[in-house]
């Protein structure tokens, strides 16, 4: 007998930030997310969830009052996003670009190779890459 499909987990990463508004800019307007959920003053925190709806991951960016987050403690703190389709991958670096930001080298040389980095607002890092994770 088979077993019952299992459901994928959804991953959110989290972490805190001193600048809600600009991550929203970034991840929203320059990234291509979509802003899920807003919250202000609940239990001490404001925070934000970007993603796509549907999707199995999405980030929260909170800022906890009367507490400073600081910045990326290395700049090679990274999200990476896999875009194997060419024209996808074009058009994510563009959406960036064009919100903006500029593309920065990556401290690992391996995501220069075919992709491009970008460095948020707090100095973590998105790689888009143009391939498929082949794992």
């Amino acid at each position: 007998m088979n077993e019952p499909a299992k459901s994928a987990p959804v991953l959110r990463v989290a972490r805190p930030t001193d600048n809600i508004d600009a991550l929203v800019h970034f991840y929203r307007d320059g990234l291509g997310l979509e802003l899920l959920s807003r919250f202000d003053a609940h239990n001490g925190f404001d925070g934000v969830i970007l993603g796509g709806r549907g999707a199995p991951y999405h980030l929260e960016f909170t800022r906890a009052h009367g507490h400073t987050a600081g910045r990326a403690p290395t700049q090679d703190n990274l999200l990476v996003f896999y875009l194997p389709d060419a024209t996808a991958y074009g058009e994510a670096r563009d959406r960036m670009q064009a919100a903006g930001y500029a593309p920065v080298k990556s401290f690992n040389p391996w995501w220069d190779a075919e992709g491009v980095t970008f460095e948020d607002p707090d100095g973590y890092r998105v790689v888009l890459y143009n391939d498929s994770w082949k794992r």
